[in-house]
């Protein structure tokens, strides 16, 4: 079956759809399909080799953003458009993500759902045009966001689509007035011509096909997985414990939350020698608020106990988890999946979460963590506290967790159930 699976990149930082989709396409090719990963928007970072550099990026972010902005440009030569798109340019692009404005970011998102009744058309027209000569079997979409492709797609190339869907809504509820509620209906127009869907947890699933409207048959669930076989058991130094913390650097996935636990948990001295390692993705709208929860490590006499880690390779990734004790990702919001759990349970270090979203779901599967209510920075102290202290816990969940994550959540299994998916929606075509 030929698949080509949109992409967006983000140019200049890791992100667990980007690491996801790579893991994906390269298991599906082992599969024996002929499945492409066509980057959108900016430059694919990944942290492995990506699994087909040789594809350029198809619709380029700053060109679209010059026709969101100035219907007119669509009249500019092809040679600009080209231009623009080039990966040194969107990677400069890419530096500036995160200080967009919030009526700019609105337009964007509405922009796109619109399709072709949107200013942005001009520029996802010559994508469809492309898929059109290359003739693939069935598109699938990383993230819900791209619907606005499906109606076209639906219509004229008369091919199944796939959407997979990440976590969107947390996105989209943070748009401001009157962009979120266009949106959100939008992707409810859009959802109709959608052959199936892909949520990575049931909670998820539960979560988009009520707010999308769409029937439970047209819902599936294929967890994300990895390559566990890339990750090294963790090997941490027992008179030294180390909490660590993967993810993007920012409030929402509660890295004040984890700050603050960590300075709990020092002030009450049980624990010797315990540190914090913090690592993942960091853009230059973070910087302000990683240095301000630096300044608060340093007034609580802490901040010599805490390394940051931000935008490490996958080697260094690697090194990473092989130093963790316990780990803890305590999100905001109810999380879809948490691809760093995943990675932290291969490596063999026992998690904490909040009782929310995915995560009781995926410990659940697991029994490689305990849960704690979210948003409590004493709770979560006491929990990893009381894990950090039991040797004898630690060491059950870290056999369970570990045992469990490299046999059920490798990218073999999760191609094994989108094959399965894929196969289903060509089917009903």
């Amino acid at each position: 079956m030929r698949i080509f699976h949109l992409t967006p990149g983000t140019g200049n930082f890791h992100c667990g759809s980007c690491l996801r989709d790579n893991a994906l396409i390269k298991a599906l090719r082992a599969r024996g399909h002929d499945a492409m990963m066509v980057p959108l928007y900016l430059p694919l970072v990944t942290d492995r080799e990506s699994a087909n550099p040789e594809i350029p990026v198809q619709v380029g972010g700053i060109a679209l953003y010059l026709q969101q902005k100035m219907p007119w440009f669509r009249f500019m030569p092809r040679w600009l458009h080209r231009w623009l798109s080039q990966p040194d340019k969107l990677r400069f692009a890419a530096r500036f993500m995160g200080m967009t404005s919030a009526k700019d970011l609105g337009e964007m998102t509405l922009g796109a759902l619109e399709g072709e009744t949107g200013r942005q058309w001009a520029e996802w027209k010559r994508l469809i045009t492309w898929m059109k000569t290359e003739k693939p079997d069935v598109i699938s979409l990383s993230n819900s966001l791209l619907m606005g492709l499906c109606p076209v797609i639906a219509r004229d190339l008369g091919i199944p689509v796939v959407v997979s869907m990440q976590g969107e809504d947390a996105f989209l509820d943070t748009l401001v007035a009157p962009y979120r509620e266009r949106a959100w209906t939008a992707m409810r127009e859009n959802a109709q011509h959608v052959t199936r869907f892909i949520a990575p947890s049931r909670f998820y699933a539960g979560v988009m096909q009520d707010r999308l409207g769409v029937e439970a048959e047209r819902m599936a669930v294929v967890m994300n997985g990895i390559d566990v076989s890339s990750f090294c058991i963790a090997e941490p130094d027992p008179n030294s414990p180390v909490i660590g913390y993967f993810a993007r650097m920012i409030h929402g996935k509660g890295l004040t939350t984890l700050v603050d636990a960590f300075i709990e948990i020092v002030k009450r001295g049980r624990v010797n020698r315990v540190r914090l390692k913090v690592g993942g993705s960091m853009v230059g709208a973070d910087a302000k608020y990683v240095r301000a929860l630096q300044e608060k490590l340093r007034a609580a006499g802490c901040d010599r106990r805490v390394e940051w880690h931000p935008n490490l390779t996958f080697n260094d990734k690697v090194k990473f988890f092989r130093d963790l004790t316990v780990f803890s990702v305590p999100a905001t919001y109810g999380e879809a999946f948490g691809l760093y759990l995943v990675e932290a349970l291969a490596s063999g270090v026992p998690v904490v979460q909040p009782d929310h979203g995915a995560f009781p779901e995926l410990l659940e599967l697991t029994h490689g963590g305990i849960l704690c209510p979210p948003d409590d920075v004493l709770a979560l102290a006491h929990s990893l506290e009381t894990l950090l202290l039991d040797d004898y816990q630690r060491e059950q969940l870290i056999s369970r967790g570990m045992a469990c994550a490299r046999t059920e959540f490798t990218s073999a299994k999760m191609a094994e159930h989108f094959d399965e998916v894929l196969r289903d929606a060509a089917g009903r075509q």
